[in-house]
């Protein structure tokens, strides 16, 4: 996979590459300090959202591959049913963890006062 794939071709100029910036203590290319902005514009109740599709997407995509291989056996590979299990239950565990961490954060944030 090259740079190229990853970035957008006004992002490259000759051997300059435009960083991202992360904190809003780090300097821009003008030597500011400039208030940091979304590039994508996504918020966080959007890629939250888009997550949890991802993993809706995931168990759907197991279960129909199961009710397939329930009417028709050999029409899937059991490998292939057994891959989309594991890939649902370990993104559903990843998005468990994640929300748990999530709200004990927030408690944690509430008990601070």
């Amino acid at each position: 996979m090259s740079i190229l794939d990853v970035l957008s071709n006004n992002q490259v100029s000759g051997d300059l590459v435009d960083i991202k910036r992360t904190n809003p203590l780090h300097l821009n290319i003008d030597g500011e300090k400039t208030p940091l902005t979304n590039s994508d514009g996504a918020t966080f109740e959007e890629l939250m959202l888009e997550a949890v599709n991802g993993v809706n997407s995931d168990q759907m995509e197991s279960a129909d591959l199961m009710q397939q291989m329930i009417t028709n056996p050999d029409s899937v590979d059991t490998h292939d049913l057994t891959i989309a299990m594991a890939k649902a239950e370990m993104s559903l565990n990843v998005t468990k963890a994640v929300i748990d961490k999530a709200v004990s954060a927030y408690k944690e944030i509430t008990s601070l006062r």
